[in-house]
């Protein structure tokens, strides 16, 4: 779960350090890359965490706390990744699928667990 939450928040503050930094600070050198690569560079990584925990996915008993936490926070990295790959980087086309397969592999596994 620590891993998770460093995946999630890290890119949240780059962003938060982005904005008021540039904004109020005067530092120009805070671009929207700045915020944009951790933000793109998240759902990959939380898709490794995925794929190294399916094993308790599998098992409801043990890791209902952590399939849920994942999903909600890789389906709130969803829309600005779809953003970021229409109008940064078409690389975030590559975090966009990671946050699909994670959601639709959580469902595949929880099925598979139920049969």
């Amino acid at each position: 779960m620590k891993y998770l939450a460093t995946f999630t928040l890290a890119p949240i503050l780059c962003f938060a350090v982005q904005d008021l930094g540039s904004e109020y600070g005067g530092m120009d050198w805070l671009t929207y890359g700045y915020a944009a690569w951790p933000m793109m560079i998240g759902p990959v990584l939380m898709l490794l965490l995925f794929i190294k925990n399916r094993e308790i996915i599998r098992d409801p008993s043990r890791g209902a706390n952590f399939s849920q936490t994942i999903k909600v926070a890789s389906f709130l990295y969803l829309i600005p990744n779809v953003f970021a790959a229409i109008g940064y980087s078409w690389l975030a086309a590559i975090s966009v699928l990671s946050i699909l397969t994670i959601l639709v592999a959580d469902w595949r596994l929880k099925k598979q667990a139920r049969a």
